[in-house]
């Protein structure tokens, strides 16, 4: 995809801040510190429009890329950070389990894993709501960079096995210093604005 124009919209807290252009969205989820605004930036061409922090929990709101007010990629907040409290936790749930469950312009909800490690109970879970919620499960393994290269089968097996990844379903490994991965996500963005898997005319 040939990228012209990408900025941040809004950082929003509530669904009242969502924006209302009807543009369609695909949205980035993923425990705290797994580099979702790392590869926001990588398939943006951009250095520093989504904001990298080495503090997990940092993201704490909804942010929409406006993507040559064309389509909106979408930062998720980070789960599993073991400090938060209670009450953000919970409050993360339900601003999470909202947009999944009402946000129309949602096409995908992409999954990223750490790919050196065998997925969480947290990334489990968030497997089954993006299943529940969308056709496929795709997932994005990231940091295959810090893999030596007799590991990546076997942790892609592993990812595989333990997410119960079907034959619908999509896994790419992924590395931010080189361009491993970029172009299959774009690829699949593009496959689902395509008319035939319900994007528009």
């Amino acid at each position: 995809m040939n990228i012209h124009n990408a900025s941040i919209t809004v950082s929003a807290v509530n669904p009242k801040q969502y924006p209302s252009d009807g543009l369609r969205e695909f949205a980035f989820a993923g425990r705290s510190n797994v580099g979702k605004s790392s590869l926001i930036n990588k398939l943006l061409n951009r250095k520093s429009l989504a904001r990298v922090s080495g503090t997990p929990g940092k993201t704490t709101t909804i942010n929409f890329y406006n993507i040559d007010d064309t389509i909106y990629l979408v930062d998720l907040p980070g789960y599993g950070y073991a400090q938060r409290s209670k009450s953000e936790t919970e409050k993360w749930g339900r601003m999470m389990e909202d947009y999944l469950a009402n946000r129309a312009p949602l096409v995908q909800t992409i999954l990223l894993v750490d790919g050196r490690h065998k997925p969480s109970k947290d990334d489990i879970t968030m497997a089954d709501w993006i299943r529940h919620y969308h056709d496929r499960l795709i997932v994005v393994a990231t940091k295959f960079d810090k893999l030596k290269k007799s590991e990546i089968e076997p942790n892609l097996e592993l990812i595989w096995d333990t997410l119960e990844m079907g034959e619908d379903d999509i896994l790419v490994p992924f590395s931010t210093k080189d361009d491993e991965g970029k172009c299959s996500v774009w690829d699949m963005i593009e496959m689902m604005l395509l008319p035939e898997y319900g994007g528009e005319e």
